[in-house]
């Protein structure tokens, strides 16, 4: 009988160690940056009570959380009549009294209510932990990720949109990647624009349609709008948004005319304004910021401005992190009138910008920095002495565990991309010596043992 090849899960990932290296690369540069701008960390569990989840992502997201059994004889509890269903949707709530978290905002929200009397507010967190969703794995979706998101709750100036473009700005810097762009919306221009053409209640259907502009084209998002019940005068009322051109300040001033009649978009505007005045002010490193008016994510969820971080247009991803201005997160839970913004940093998508721009460091894959050869017991004892010196001077270090033949030894330093190695033979023990190799010129010299640390230190 043969052994079946032992595999993941659909929609899982192994990590290489140069792979989480360069993961952790990008984290370390994320994290640094969310502390830097005040923001604190916090993890909650993996899994959540499936009452905390359900009912909080709509249909399409209650069918995509993971449930988990309940311990024990989980199924003594079913009524007979439930069992004999074979309804699962009946039988989950008997036998599945938790779930996977979904995203890590339900959760923050639940930890801000739970916690609000140890909360000083206004609250800034960040959270970088795993998620997992019962979703159809393909190209770039898994069952499996990290979100790595920032929020700030119980604040509502405008400061705190320019801090999130500045923090956005700050992170792809840092990784040197240039060309990103931070788009920028409303919700209140959007619903502004549902106020014009007369048809508030077409919000949602009116915003669907012209988040495809740049996809379809302007007479394909015209006859969807019309599919969707949107009059042809409405549309011709609004139209001059199918072509704003110009820089922020100039679609800004087109925005003024179109909204003219309705209080909610002129309120949108004015926000915009101050996020563009301000930022414009303090200035930006690397990002660019640009008014986006078919921006539309989230809008069942997002009250104000809207974030979307576009990768650079020679690397063909699409965003790269979003967000955006809400104000009843906490309401789920029954706590009112807290505030938030928040947004996030799409990891895996940042991962392959830096791989196909080639901006990793060259040194990630570099994990260890000196390995002694092992001759023997006598040998491998003086190495360990000068291992553990090394590794108290901060250096990664090692000794093969075991004496085989020195060619072996060789190429597995070699296949660690070690740079040196150290050789404390039979007759450099007899001496008091050690030989030190370095990987990438071969170059070999001998110093007495006592001084072969301050001599990698000089190199």
């Amino acid at each position: 009988m043969t052994m079946q090849k032992p595999s993941i899960p659909k929609g899982t990932r192994d990590f290489s160690p140069s792979e989480v290296a360069k993961r952790n690369y990008i984290v370390q540069t994320i994290r640094k940056n969310f502390e830097q701008f005040g923001f604190q960390p916090i993890e909650t569990p993996c899994f959540e009570k499936t009452e905390t989840l359900m009912g909080k992502y709509g249909e399409e997201g209650d069918r995509l959380i993971f449930r988990i059994l309940d311990a024990g004889d989980f199924l003594s509890e079913v009524p007979a009549e439930v069992y004999q269903s074979a309804n699962s949707a009946k039988l989950a709530p008997y036998i599945s009294g938790k779930a996977l978290r979904y995203d890590l905002t339900v959760p923050f929200a639940r930890y801000v209510v739970q916690h609000q009397n140890e909360i000083s507010f206004p609250f800034k967190r960040y959270q970088i932990q795993p998620v997992w969703r019962a979703d159809r794995p393909q190209k770039g979706r898994y069952r499996e990720f990290y979100q790595c998101d920032a929020d700030v709750v119980g604040a509502r100036g405008l400061w705190q949109e320019v801090e999130f473009v500045q923090l956005y700005d700050r992170v792809f810097t840092d990784l040197q990647v240039k060309g990103v762009t931070v788009k920028m919306n409303h919700r209140k221009i959007l619903s502004g624009f549902a106020e014009i053409i007369g048809a508030p209640d077409k919000l949602i259907d009116f915003t669907v349609a012209l988040d495809k502009l740049d996809k379809i084209g302007k007479e394909k998002v015209e006859e969807e709008m019309i599919q969707r019940g949107i009059t042809p005068e409405a549309i011709a009322k609004i139209q001059p948004v199918f072509s704003l051109e110009g820089d922020f300040s100039q679609k800004i001033a087109q925005l003024k005319d179109i909204l003219s009649t309705s209080p909610t978009g002129l309120e949108g505007i004015a926000d915009l304004e101050f996020i563009y005045t301000q930022t414009q002010l303090l200035g930006l490193q690397t990002a660019a910021l640009e008014l986006e008016v078919t921006l539309a994510r989230g809008l069942n969820y997002y009250t104000g401005a809207i974030f979307e971080v576009a990768a650079p247009k020679e690397v063909a991803l699409g965003s790269i992190g979003g967000g955006g201005r809400y104000d009843e997160l906490t309401e789920i839970f029954g706590l009112k009138g807290m505030s938030g913004i928040g947004i996030s940093f799409g990891l895996d998508r940042i991962y392959l910008v830096l791989e196909q721009l080639d901006l990793f460091p060259k040194t990630l894959d570099n994990t260890l920095d000196v390995l002694c050869i092992n001759f023997g017991e006598k040998e491998a004892l003086a190495s360990f002495k000068v291992i553990q010196q090394l590794r108290a001077k901060g250096y990664r270090a090692e000794l093969y565990p075991e004496s085989t033949k020195l060619k072996k030894q060789l190429s597995y330093a070699d296949g660690r991309q070690v740079r040196y190695v150290i050789l404390i033979g039979e007759e450099e023990l007899s001496n008091a010596k050690a030989v030190l190799k370095n990987m990438l010129t071969g170059e070999q010299t001998s110093y007495p043992i006592e001084e072969i640390v301050k001599a990698i230190g000089e190199e």
